[in-house]
């Protein structure tokens, strides 16, 4: 489900309200480690739920004065972004 390189953790198959909680703990792990990026390029199912947990390790590394960002954002969840107002609030990751 999360694979680690460096700095950078790639999230893959399906995260959606059946398995996030699970998914938030893993990735937790690896954002008190350093990790500060998210690519979520081999995400293949979506609900709310991912963009929930996003903003979850956003609060988590801002309150630990992190840095975080996020790669190759589905399409999906940048239109839930855009309907729930909190587009602005994801910060995107444009290297690879």
């Amino acid at each position: 489900m999360i694979r680690r390189e460096g700095r950078r953790i790639l999230i893959s198959g399906p995260v959606t309200l059946a398995n996030v909680a699970a998914v938030l703990d893993e990735g937790r792990r690896h954002l008190e480690e350093g990790v500060r990026t998210v690519d979520l390029a081999e995400v293949s199912e979506m609900d709310s739920s991912l963009l929930a947990l996003m903003l979850a390790w956003l609060r988590e590394a801002k309150s630990r004065n992190r840095e975080l960002a996020f790669a190759n954002l589905p399409e999906s969840l940048r239109t839930i972004a855009r309907l729930y107002g909190v587009d602005g609030l994801l910060p995107v990751s444009t290297s690879r």
